[in-house]
């Protein structure tokens, strides 16, 4: 939602503190064609880190036990949320039934040739298609996207536009991300890498399902993606 459809109150409040990253930012004016990044980890990090669900902090998740640093740009767009649109989604292109979705924000994945030095930042990106994965048996979509008016990416249309090497790369990752020698871990898998058409309609259901699991924040959604 831009500032000028805020009320007095809300633009106030925007302009003394800072906005939660999942909440208080919108989605995007253009989304799901264009949408809002927020920005949790950079291929530089050895420790993971995510949002803070509570506070909207950033928080240091885990170190990152081994080599496999995050080739890519990741994080979340703001104002989704995996809940039962989202894993309704998955569980037709798996063919499964009974699927749940991971109860977090939609991830994504930005691609851009430019070096950002820190996370915890917001950038706009375009999607162009995602990854199908399971982790412990819940929906986790992982939304692959552009970074807008990039020089080397930003004019990829669609996921068949990106290198095959990069797309094995980003699927190793995650993978491989949560093992640990002697450790018990949730069974990962990618069912399917699909392309942007597809990638449209994860994003417009997960911002479905956030608008039913917090309608209390109503007055804060965009008007154009209204379900």
């Amino acid at each position: 939602m831009g500032r000028s459809g805020m009320d007095p109150i809300q633009r106030l409040m925007g302009l003394m503190f800072k906005a939660h990253p999942w909440h208080g930012v919108s989605i995007g004016e253009q989304a799901p064609d264009v949408v809002t990044t927020y920005i949790e980890i950079v291929p530089t990090d050895t420790v993971k880190y995510e949002v803070d669900k509570d506070s909207g902090f950033l928080k240091v998740d885990r170190p990152q036990r081994f080599s496999n640093f995050c080739p890519v740009y990741y994080g979340l767009i703001p104002q989704t949320y995996c809940g039962e649109k989202v894993a309704g989604l998955f569980g037709k292109r798996a063919k499964r039934k009974n699927m749940v979705g991971d109860g977090d924000p939609l991830d994504i994945c930005v691609l851009t040739e430019k070096t950002i030095a820190h996370s915890d930042i917001l950038l706009t990106a375009i999607p162009i298609g995602g990854f199908s994965m399971a982790d412990g048996g819940e929906a986790d979509d992982k939304i692959i996207a552009v970074m807008k008016d990039d020089a080397a990416y930003g004019d990829f249309k669609d996921i068949g536009d990106c290198p095959i090497a990069l797309i094995d790369r980003l699927q190793h990752y995650f993978l491989t991300y949560k093992m640990a020698p002697g450790s018990v871990q949730h069974k990962v898998e990618i069912t399917s890498v699909y392309g942007r058409e597809e990638a449209m309609k994860v994003i417009h259901a997960s911002h479905a399902d956030y608008r039913k699991k917090f309608p209390e924040l109503e007055s804060l959604w965009p008007k154009h993606m209204s379900v």
